[in-house]
């Protein structure tokens, strides 16, 4: 039943799709991606504005680039699609990161760092064994253009956790983020909660490293939000916004490597960029007051 009805909306996205009068529309592997990142847009959004909240964006880059360690245990292991390997090692690196936090009080830079050298290296070494790391490039740079209907699937399903997790939690994670002690005294546990999201994310950039490549994951997740942030002063507004930027940089970016030939992800990150840049300089000119005119 449920295989049945994903044909009939797949069926309908892609005649919709198609009847635009565009070229790339022709091309069912562009319509594919476009239903792809439209899925996953709103999800690094969100997510992306709890990872700036908790100054988490260098945790973000070592999850993505540990993706490599989770690709080669699923190489040992003998699997043929490495994706769950990915997503468990993911899901463990982030509890292990928040355990040595707890239990030793280090910075967590100190943390990352060490577990960023270890699981990358691990990672290398093992898929670099009698020169086949060639093979395993693509999930560096990601394609988009690659994304299957199941994936598709799989990531419209996780949003919705996503969305439950940031509806409940999202005011106390952002408590925890400005005074652990008061979250404490309100009845939230930083440690809990933060290890929950911490798993949350790493499951989100597991689930989307064959998508947009380990290199970008992090400017994905990171670039809307810190874009947003310049220019709104609510939560409410700050995620709106968020998810706006996502959107826009996503199916442009998609849509422009296209006609320009270059790699999707790549090409994302750089129209979230100008974006960014856009709106710093709107933020710093509204901030000064420059709309007024100038005080000399």
């Amino acid at each position: 039943m449920i295989l049945r009805l994903l044909n009939l909306i797949l069926t309908a996205w892609h005649q919709a799709i198609a009847s635009l009068p565009f070229a790339w529309a022709e091309y069912e592997f562009m319509r594919t991606a476009l239903l792809g990142i439209i899925v996953v847009a709103p999800l690094f959004a969100l997510v992306g504005t709890m990872v700036i909240n908790n100054r988490m964006a260098f945790f973000s880059d070592v999850l993505g680039h540990s993706a490599l360690t989770g690709v080669a245990i699923g190489v040992l292991a003998g699997l043929a699609e490495p994706l769950w390997a990915m997503v468990g090692f993911a899901a463990l690196l982030a509890l292990t990161f928040n355990l040595i936090k707890l239990w030793t009080g280090t910075s967590s830079d100190t943390i990352l760092g060490v577990l960023f050298a270890a699981t990358v290296s691990f990672g290398i070494v093992i898929l670099s064994r009698n020169g086949g790391f060639n093979r395993y490039t693509p999930y560096l740079i990601g394609d988009v253009l690659a994304v299957t209907p199941l994936h598709i699937l799989i990531l419209a399903a996780f949003s919705l956790v996503v969305v439950g997790f940031w509806v409940i939690f999202g005011n106390p994670l952002v408590l925890v983020s400005l005074n652990p002690i008061l979250a404490k005294s309100r009845g939230v546990s930083p440690f809990l909660l933060e290890t929950a999201f911490a798993l949350l994310l790493a499951v989100l950039v597991a689930l989307s490293i064959r998508m947009v490549g380990i290199l970008i994951i992090s400017a994905l997740l990171v670039l809307p939000a810190a874009a947003a942030r310049n220019v709104t002063r609510t939560v409410c507004s700050y995620s709106i916004l968020s998810v706006g930027i996502s959107f826009f940089s996503a199916i442009t970016g998609l849509i422009f490597s296209y006609y320009s030939g270059t790699a999707s992800g790549a090409t994302i990150v750089l129209v979230a960029s100008g974006i960014y840049v856009c709106l710093a300089v709107t933020g710093f000119i509204a901030k000064n007051g420059f709309w007024r005119g100038s005080n000399c």
